[in-house]
């Protein structure tokens, strides 16, 4: 499971992963917290128009990349709070979906970090633990049949202690053809070294690792 704040934000954080695991077999979903729906400047554009057409180029980029499921939780952009209600809805999707691993942003990132980045990691952290695991929490989920789950895994992308390189050298390509789908944020880039400047991304988070292209992460291996 990938929670992510915004559109484009898991191809550019973690699209050669996830598509190197979906390749491998492994089942993906992503949750979208908001729709970005601020993210334009262009004068004419409204919220409501903008929700749509990022929503359409998500979809498509997740298709591309191979991802089962795109859910939509349809947040306002930049207007994420760490509340019991938003907590509740990332624990009754993990409870649903009960994946294994879930990758989402370092909220402990220093300095300049989007507010939707740090709230969405720190409610999918508790969502996590405990409240996913632990019975007693939302007792309502409970009763749908919705039973505790305890998650293996975390991937954080945006760390400034990675811990983990994932050699995207094989999915490097098809990272960038999913993240080309965001034409409402990339679009006037394309051509312009954009490519370039993610594959510099990538080939830096490799040098310690001897790979030609990586991404970072710091990984947590829940045990308790």
């Amino acid at each position: 499971m990938v929670v992510i704040p915004h559109p484009d934000d898991a191809e550019i954080s973690c699209g050669g992963t996830v598509a190197k695991w979906t390749a491998e077999g492994r089942r993906v979903i992503y949750v979208l917290c908001t729709s970005g729906d601020k993210g334009s400047d262009d004068p004419e554009m409204t919220p409501e128009r903008l929700a749509t057409i990022r929503e359409r180029e998500q979809q498509e980029a997740a298709r591309i990349l191979g991802v089962e499921q795109v859910v939509f939780l349809r947040h306002p952009d930049g207007g994420l709070k760490d509340t019991p209600d938003f907590r509740g809805e990332l624990v009754r999707l993990i409870r649903e979906h009960r994946p294994g691993v879930v990758m989402t942003a370092d909220p402990h990132r220093k300095y300049l970090w989007h507010r939707d980045h740090r709230i969405t990691s720190t409610v999918t952290l508790d969502a996590i633990f405990p409240y996913a695991r632990d019975r007693l929490y939302y007792p309502e989920l409970m009763a749908e049949g919705l039973l505790p789950h305890k998650v293996k895994e975390v991937y954080l992308w945006g760390s400034e202690e990675p811990n983990v390189f994932v050699d995207i050298g094989a999915t490097f390509d098809l990272k960038m053809t999913a993240l080309s789908c965001h034409v409402s944020q990339v679009g006037p880039y394309l051509g312009k070294g954009f490519e370039g400047y993610i594959r510099e991304r990538a080939t830096k988070a490799g040098e310690s690792q001897g790979l030609s292209l990586a991404e970072a992460f710091h990984r947590i291996e829940i045990t308790y």
